[in-house]
């Protein structure tokens, strides 16, 4: 529900980051939750078009020219006509959060019919511990009215920081395009599991944020719609390193419509042939204990892309080339010091 509080949380604290090829109507909808908040806006595709903002919110908007030059040879790493180029706002934000949201995605209504502050639940999961080494059947242990179960050891209650909030959706499911084919009117009036997407998504920049990287996707590679999910199994190998957490559940968000599957199936058709082999690579990663910052543990991982998944494609030899290149322009543009992150 709508924040009862007259001062929003994390108002100078959180940047909320859109990926977008067109005017960003969708914001009236948010406004009351959003207007308070500094709005870095990543426009993809023709950077010669006007994208129109609605009056009253506090934004900046860069499009491909400012990519290029902002970082020079070391664009090339952000990807172009896919909503991965959404990571290069996460680059250029000096906040300590980050929230990130597609622009088909609207309100949803809790079961009361009061609108669901998504951002504000974002907030609330970052603030508050993850619990990722025994489960809590009562979803999350520090959510207002439930606690821990019987049988949940004591000495685990502290949880440990949490650094990615994954908040799931109502209405149109996130499919792959073959079952988006044969389930073309399924809508979800529920919940949906599914990996990890960057439609409803917030983290802790200064924990996890070098490695929030979404993959080289779109024009010019034989890959796309995997660059969350990409970031998704990235982030928990290395979350799961340094003693870091995840929620995935809350807070719910309403996605308004589906892209064309079968433009969506020529961009996936060989991640869907290459996620049976890039999944077992995750379950089975290890970083060694020196890596103790997320950048070094990034660059361990970009290493082991190349050397056990470059077999596979010479695509992922250019990923894994690619995450390098992430990290030195992110070191660049945030020059700060590395701080050990290992609980």
């Amino acid at each position: 529900m709508a924040s009862s509080s007259s001062t929003p949380l994390l108002k100078d604290e959180l940047d909320i980051v859109i990926p977008t090829i067109r005017n960003l109507d969708f914001l009236e909808m948010w406004r009351p939750f959003f207007q308070p908040y500094h709005l870095i806006i990543v426009q993809d595709g023709d950077p010669s078009k006007v994208i129109k903002v609605p009056e009253g919110f506090d934004y900046e908007l860069y499009n491909r020219n400012d990519i290029n030059r902002i970082l020079g040879p070391k664009s090339s790493c952000i990807s172009f006509k896919d909503s991965a180029c959404r990571c290069f706002g996460y680059m250029v934000s000096k906040k300590k959060y980050i929230f990130t949201i597609d622009d088909d995605c609207f309100v949803a209504k809790d079961p009361s019919g009061n609108d669901i502050n998504a951002l504000e639940q974002h907030i609330k999961n970052l603030l508050s511990p993850s619990t990722p080494f025994f489960f809590n059947t009562l979803y999350d242990p520090y959510r207002e009215g439930a606690d821990f179960v019987r049988g949940y050891p004591f000495s685990l209650r502290e949880g440990v920081s949490t650094a990615v909030s994954h908040g799931l959706w109502l209405n149109i499911p996130d499919y792959d395009a073959p079952t988006q084919l044969v389930k073309p009117r399924e809508r979800n009036t529920r919940a949906t599991l599914f990996p990890m997407c960057g439609m409803n998504l917030a983290f802790d920049r200064e924990l996890i944020g070098p490695a929030m990287y979404f993959g080289l996707m779109g024009d010019g590679q034989p890959i796309g719609r995997y660059d969350d999910m990409w970031a998704g199994w990235c982030i928990k190998v290395i979350c799961d390193h340094l003693g870091l957490g995840v929620k995935t559940g809350l807070p719910y968000i309403w996605h308004s419509k589906a892209s064309n599957p079968f433009v969506n199936l020529k961009k996936e058709y060989k991640g869907i042939y290459w996620q049976e082999e890039l999944i077992p690579f995750f379950q089975g990663a290890t970083l060694p204990k020196e890596c103790t910052t997320v950048q070094s543990c990034y660059k361990e991982l970009s290493k082991q892309v190349k050397a056990k998944l470059g077999k596979i494609d010479d695509y992922f030899n250019k990923l894994a080339d690619a995450m390098l290149t992430w990290i030195e322009a992110w070191d660049e543009l945030n020059p700060s010091p590395q701080i050990s992150n290992r609980k």
